[in-house]
C-alpha cells in the first residue's frame, strides 16, 4: 500500500461530499492539478509524483503507471506551449493531487483514510474595501483531526496594517489516503523516517504502528513552507 496526501476542498465537501474519519475505507476521483493555481501555491510538502502512459477516458487525459495510482490530469497541465500530453505517451508529473467530483468520470482511487487534517488559509482582500478576497501565499496551518467536518468554519474580518481586512477560513482538509497496490514518494519518507530500508515490501511503514502516532509523524511530514520535496509539475518520457 501507498501513502498519498490528497487535497479535499471545503466546497467539494459541502457541496456533495460525505464525511468521513481516520480507519475508514473511501473512494475517490483524484485530479492532479498544478499547485500553483490552489490557494497561493507553496504546498511543497504535499505533492504527488505520477509517472506512466496516458490514457483518454472520455475526454479526459488519465495516467494509472508506475505508481499504481489512478488519476487524472488537470487542464492546466501542458495548455501552454502546446506541451500536453497525448493518449499513449509516457509522462512524469509532480503536482497536488485533489478531489474532484464534478464534471467528467474517470476511474476512482480507493483506499483507508490513515489521517486527516483541517487546513485554516489566510485570505485577504484585494484592495481596501474591494469585498473581494485573494488567498495569502504561505499563510496556513494544518490542524490534525479523528474526522473531516461536514461544514467549515471562518473568522471575522479584520482590518490589517495595510488596510485590507483579512480573515481566516478552513478551506479544506488534506488527507493521508493508504492505496493498495501503489507506492509513493510519502511512503518512502515515512520509512525513511522510521528507519524501514527502502527495499522493503509497499505497506511495511504502516506496520506495527498505532494510529495516534502514524498521525504525528504524516504531521509532521506535511508542515507547509518545508523544503525538500517534489518541486513544481514537470513533463517528460
Amino acid at each position: 500500500m501507498g501513502l498519498w496526501h490528497v487535497y479535499y476542498e471545503d466546497w467539494q465537501m459541502e457541496c456533495c461530499g460525505t464525511p468521513f474519519s481516520v480507519g475508514d475505507e473511501v473512494s475517490w476521483p483524484l485530479l492532479l492539478v498544478d499547485p500553483d493555481t490552489v490557494l497561493g501555491g507553496g504546498w511543497h510538502d504535499q505533492l504527488s509524483e505520477v509517472t506512466g502512459s496516458v490514457e483518454d477516458v472520455g475526454g479526459v487525459r488519465t495516467v494509472r503507471g508506475e505508481s499504481g495510482l489512478p488519476v487524472a490530469l488537470g487542464a492546466d497541465y501542458g495548455a501552454e506551449g502546446g506541451l500536453r500530453p497525448e493518449p499513449g505517451s509516457p509522462t512524469r508529473w509532480a503536482g497536488l493531487l485533489s478531489v474532484e467530483r464534478h464534471g467528467a468520470k474517470w476511474p476512482e482511487a480507493g483506499g483507508l483514510v490513515r489521517a486527516v487534517q483541517v487546513l485554516t488559509q489566510t485570505w485577504a482582500e484585494t484592495e481596501p474595501g474591494s469585498r473581494s478576497y485573494e488567498p495569502v501565499a504561505g499563510k496556513r496551518g494544518l490542524r490534525p483531526v479523528d474526522r473531516c467536518p461536514e461544514w467549515f468554519k471562518e473568522t471575522e474580518a479584520e482590518r490589517a496594517a495595510d488596510g485590507r481586512a483579512r480573515s481566516s477560513r478552513e478551506s479544506g482538509v488534506v488527507v493521508t489516503l493508504d492505496v493498495p497496490d501503489t507506492d509513493s514518494r510519502l511512503s518512502h519518507a515515512v520509512r525513511e523516517a522510521r528507519g524501514i530500508p527502502q527495499d522493503a515490501a509497499p505497506g511495511a511503514e504502516t506496520r506495527d504502528i498505532d494510529a495516534a502516532d502514524l498521525t504525528a509523524l504524516l504531521a509532521g511530514l506535511s508542515t507547509p513552507g518545508r523544503r525538500g520535496r517534489p518541486g513544481p509539475a514537470r513533463h517528460g518520457a
